[in-house]
């Protein structure tokens, strides 16, 4: 073969080669990219499944009110009464965590006000301060007095109100405090208030007051003591007495202590007088437009001569004391500040018996007297000279103090 001819085919051969090649390669590549649209789908999460076909269509017709219904769970109405309970239990705790926390904060309060208004602090007080403690007392008996009461004291400092180490003892073994209660007069430091210093110095028996003395001024020393003697001791009970009343200290504790355990309690000789508007008669109340019309009566309080509170209710007055309002008649104001509150009002009439024989018939028929007062005079008439024999014939004998148990 001719060179020529040789070259011609072996161009020839080349040529064909380089054709096969080419349309090889464009094959390949043609199916490299349909296998790999069909076989490289990114598999999805396991965890965020696209739901199928039948899926969707069965979550449409949900949403549509078209689906199954599920099976209503039935359960036992005692098994939710049960939670219920648990649930009002735990709301009950938690109000009387708050109401107890309330408290501490408040006496905390009245007690830096005290001390910044140089109001004095009972040595109990500071003691229990300097332990980091506060004691809880039985009964804070606060004995409302004036400047012009001096042998109204006398008279009590030798009946009813034990003295000096009894008197110590009293507060240290039965948890009873026992006060005479004096703001002072409106010239501070003048000879009214220096001579009730000498009197307390004499006989350590006073609660002094922030607070300007004077008759039409009830009702603001009431309030007075009430956040005061919350300030100063810790106790279960807060009495208010008058001056010319004969009180049995252990039928007190013992009355009071049955009424321990009950929330907002306020015990007295519950009344419901009229609301005079007559100006210049005794218990004018200036503010008798607020009752209604003329000739209603007031809602249910204790009388003035010898009432007392819990202590969460001394709690309110002394928190909210400077909104508290006040009424021309002492006993008025304290029942207006509870009419609106969930308050168990007692109404005990042994705490208002009369005077002997009243009171004496009573002791002899087993059931001793608390308080004893004239209801003419709004106490003992002509106390300080009678008072001794109201104690003589009605009085509990001394021993019964001791034998007490609260």
């Amino acid at each position: 073969m001719s060179p020529k001819i040789k070259g011609e085919n072996l161009y020839s051969r080349s040529f064909v080669s380089r054709k096969w090649t080419f349309l090889l390669c464009f094959a390949s590549f043609c199916f490299g990219i349909f296998f790999t649209d069909r076989m490289w789908n990114i598999p999805e999460s396991n965890d965020m499944a696209r739901p199928s076909v039948t899926e969707a269509e069965r979550l449409k017709l949900i949403s549509e009110g078209c689906g199954p219904k599920t099976k209503e769970v039935k359960r036992d109405p005692q098994a939710l009464f049960g939670e219920v309970s648990k649930t009002h239990n735990a709301i009950q705790t938690l109000d009387k965590t708050i109401s107890s926390l309330e408290m501490e904060l408040a006496a905390a309060k009245s007690a830096q006000e005290s001390l910044t208004n140089g109001a004095p602090v009972s040595n109990d007080v500071e003691k229990n301060q300097l332990l980091g403690k506060k004691r809880r007392y039985l009964m804070v008996v606060g004995i409302n007095t004036a400047f012009s009461s001096r042998k109204r004291r006398d008279s009590i400092r030798t009946t009813w109100m034990p003295q000096g180490e009894k008197r110590k003892k009293l507060e240290e073994e039965k948890g009873i405090i026992i006060r005479f209660v004096i703001g002072h007069s409106a010239t501070a430091g003048g000879i009214l208030d220096r001579s009730i210093e000498a009197e307390d110095k004499k006989h350590g028996d006073f609660m002094r007051l922030d607070h300007v003395e004077g008759y039409l001024e009830l009702s603001g020393k009431t309030k007075k003591y009430f956040s005061t003697a919350f300030s100063m001791w810790d106790a279960d009970f807060y009495v208010k007495v008058d001056d010319d009343v004969h009180v049995n200290i252990a039928t007190l504790g013992e009355t009071l202590v049955r009424h321990r355990k009950k929330p907002r309690v306020y015990i007295g000789c519950m009344k419901s007088g009229p609301v005079l508007s007559q100006k210049g008669v005794r218990y004018h109340e200036p503010e008798y437009w607020k009752f209604g019309e003329n000739g209603n009566k007031y809602f249910r309080h204790a009388t003035g001569q010898l009432y007392a509170i819990s202590r969460d209710l001394a709690s309110y007055v002394s928190i909210n004391q400077h909104v508290l309002h006040k009424y021309a008649n002492e006993d008025v104001t304290l029942g207006a500040w509870f009419i609106g509150l969930d308050v168990t009002h007692i109404d005990d009439r042994r705490l208002c018996c009369g005077t002997p024989p009243d009171c004496e018939w009573k002791a002899q028929a087993g059931n001793i007297c608390v308080a004893s007062f004239d209801w003419t005079c709004s106490g003992i008439c002509r106390s300080a000279d009678r008072i001794k024999e109201v104690h003589r014939r009605c009085g509990e004998p001394e021993k019964a103090i001791w034998k007490a148990t609260f």
